[in-house]
């Protein structure tokens, strides 16, 4: 949320008095094209309501989203690709006004350095037809427009067309060659004879629900009984009347989003199987009681529950941490409170045994942010004992607390920091890390820590891992080391909200919870513009929620997604097969993440519940806008950030019908 709330504060400025001089502000070029890690130099001049140069203004500049910066000159840096909004801001000395104009940079990636082809097999049986896709990236992982062609060395025993639609004709050898501008990629392919005299999909029939996960398997038998040995197989699904949407990947693992009859096929040598599955719609609606409402007079922001679960901790975009007593989660209570010097104190979290607690800051008026250290031993009345500001003054936007450490993000650089707890009332940093792309639009936002390792959602480089403690590549708190990333294409993802409100939006992976072999990746996406619909003034927000399997986690993959069409993925919180979230102007929901996830699964019915966090009381009344969900012994504690904190439960799981 920094970049939206930072902008939003300087076009929030009071409008210019009529005698202010300036009424124009022109930027050359007032449209431009820099690749990544490029630069390209703006200027501006600002001109009266005759058209005259004003002599004495002075322009400042501002760059509106993450995806690279300015400097005071108007020299644009080429961060990630996207869009940037660039801001020429013209103000006479000594008079009060401004006057705003807006460039756009376009920031593209640099030249495609690899493809990655799939499927890719190293063997094939005679007569398989199969569909290459090829994706060009660039040296740092942007995903590039480039159209994929293919060729084969040999088309005599493997034939390719340009768009990707493989043949193998007879065994031998040939080579599929993808190119994609200066990249190429080679794929040796062996092609054997066909010797298959059976085929049969297995399982034959299946009856699931929308959002279950089977996987099939071809099995090919020989003439003589023995099986084929291992080869692609191709596989295709057909919705009886066309009326339903599935899906199967090269694997054979199938999924509905609709309810229907579905007939599965699986291709192999010439020869084909079929096998039918009957879908019903996934009913997994539970109500959702409100136990208790607590307005406060300021903007809430993240909850925390003290292990002890007596208490809670809820901050502020303001100036303090109050504490709640939640003994009768029906009848919370402020019973004390922990003020700061800060205009948002974004995230809080205790230790685990209870003991101490951070909370972190953000423009703090004496410019000395970072983090502040907290005794919680007498949970509901929680004292700080110590800050850590020496590295971090630029100001924290996430912490996380594991195993005597904070895990905290620093908005100036864009890195992590570690800073060493066991001493609470002396905190040190112990390390630093940061993703190397480039500095122009680096932003790290959230951190979670789970059996030493790392989960970092860092804006425009999508999910990164480190191993921080776990072992697996040598890391540890004072030396974190690189597992893995999974970088998505935001900007694709997005294109619904560029056609509507226009080029330049903000956005970024936002939070990451791990939970199984998934981790639940969040976006946080806000428009250009403002929108006027929305009441008092909140910002219009998007967002998807990337599910990514991490079974094999130096090779994270999306394989499921749930996008809400009403509000945005802010922060999320797992307990089981129940995933709860804020959705920011969309309130709070739960879903149904049981089972293998694949998917679309908003489309599949997975939606347990879901409740708008507003009435007529709190900052903002008649306006939700759900900031996350903590949950504790059944409760779930959801803060709005206009109407303070909702205390809320699920009904009890339906019971079968007999």
């Amino acid at each position: 949320m920094h970049v939206a709330v930072a902008f939003a504060l300087l076009l929030q400025q009071p409008a210019a008095p009529a005698s202010f001089p300036v009424a124009k502000v022109e930027i050359t070029p007032s449209v431009a094209e820099v690749e990544v890690g490029q630069r390209v130099q703006l200027s501006a001049r600002a001109f009266d309501a005759s058209g005259q140069p004003v002599r004495n203004a002075t322009i400042e500049w501002f760059v509106a989203s993450d995806v690279g910066s300015v400097d005071s000159t108007g020299l644009v840096s080429g961060g990630y690709a996207g869009f940037a909004r660039v801001a020429a801001v013209a103000g006479i000395p000594g008079q009060q006004g401004q006057k705003i104009e807006f460039a756009l940079v376009r920031v593209v990636p640099e030249a495609a350095a690899r493809i990655d082809v799939a499927p890719a097999p190293g063997r094939v049986m005679a007569g398989t037809r199969l569909t290459l896709t090829g994706a060009a990236y660039s040296k740092h992982g942007d995903r590039r427009p480039d159209l994929v062609s293919f060729s084969s060395g040999n088309p005599r025993v493997a034939s390719v067309t340009a768009d990707g639609r493989l043949h193998a004709l007879a065994p031998g050898r040939a080579t599929i060659s993808a190119k994609a501008g200066p990249a190429t990629t080679q794929l040796a392919l062996q092609v054997v004879a066909n010797t298959v005299s059976r085929l049969a999909v297995e399982p034959a029939s299946s009856a699931v629900r929308t959002g279950d996960v089977v996987r099939f398997t071809l099995s090919a038998k020989e003439a003589a009984g023995r099986a084929v040995p291992d080869v692609p197989v191709e596989w295709a699904v057909a919705a009886t009347g066309g009326a339903g949407v599935a899906q199967i990947d090269p694997t054979g693992a199938f999924v509905a989003e609709t309810p229907g009859i579905y007939t599965v096929t699986g291709s192999l040598g010439g020869r084909s199987a079929d096998a039918v599955v009957r879908v019903e719609q996934r009913r997994v609606t539970r109500g959702i009681d409100v136990l208790a409402h607590v307005p406060i007079k300021f903007r809430a922001a993240e909850v925390w529950v003290h292990p002890g679960g007596k208490c809670l901790y809820m901050t502020t975009i303001a100036d303090r941490v109050y504490a709640m007593d939640i003994t009768d989660a029906t009848s919370p209570k402020i019973v004390d409170s922990m003020v700061t010097d800060a205009r948002i104190v974004n995230d809080v979290m205790t230790t685990e045994d209870g003991k101490y607690g951070v909370f972190s800051r953000e423009g703090a008026s004496n410019r000395k942010n970072g983090i502040v250290v907290f005794d919680a031993s007498d949970a509901c009345h929680p004292k700080p004992v110590a800050e850590y500001t020496e590295t971090v003054s630029g100001g924290v936007h996430s912490s996380y607390v594991y195993q005597g450490r904070a895990y905290i993000t620093d908005d100036a650089t864009g890195s992590m920091r570690v800073i060493d707890l066991r001493d609470p009332t002396h905190p040190k940093e112990v390390a630093r890390w940061e993703a190397q792309q480039t500095e122009a639009g680096r932003y790290l936002h959230d951190i979670m820590v789970v059996d030493g390792l790392a989960y970092l959602a860092y804006w425009n480089d999508g999910l990164i891992i480190l191993d921080v403690g776990n072992g697996m590549k040598g890391g540890s708190p004072e030396n974190p080391q690189l597992v893995s990333q999974l970088k998505y294409d935001l900007n694709a993802t997005y294109a619904r909200v560029e056609q509507l409100w226009g080029t330049g939006f903000v956005r970024g992976t936002h939070t990451a919870w791990r939970a199984g072999r998934y981790v639940f990746v969040g976006d946080e996406v806000y428009a250009a513009r403002p929108y006027k619909g929305l009441n008092g003034g909140n910002n219009l927000t998007f967002g998807r929620l990337h599910v990514v399997d991490v079974s094999d986690i130096e090779h994270p993959r999306e394989v499921a997604w749930y996008e809400p069409t009403d509000g945005g993925v802010h922060n999320v919180w797992v307990v089981g097969d129940t995933l709860y979230l804020g959705n920011y102007q969309g309130g709070a929901r739960v879903l149904d993440i049981s089972g293998e996830l694949k998917g679309d699964l908003l489309r599949q019915g997975r939606e347990m519940s879901w409740i708008l966090t507003a009435d007529s009381t709190g900052t903002q009344p008649h306006t939700p806008f759900a900031w996350g969900a903590v949950v504790r012994d059944g409760n779930i504690f959801v803060p709005d950030i206009n109407s303070g904190l909702w205390v809320l439960k699920l009904e009890p799981k339906p019971q079968p019908v007999p």
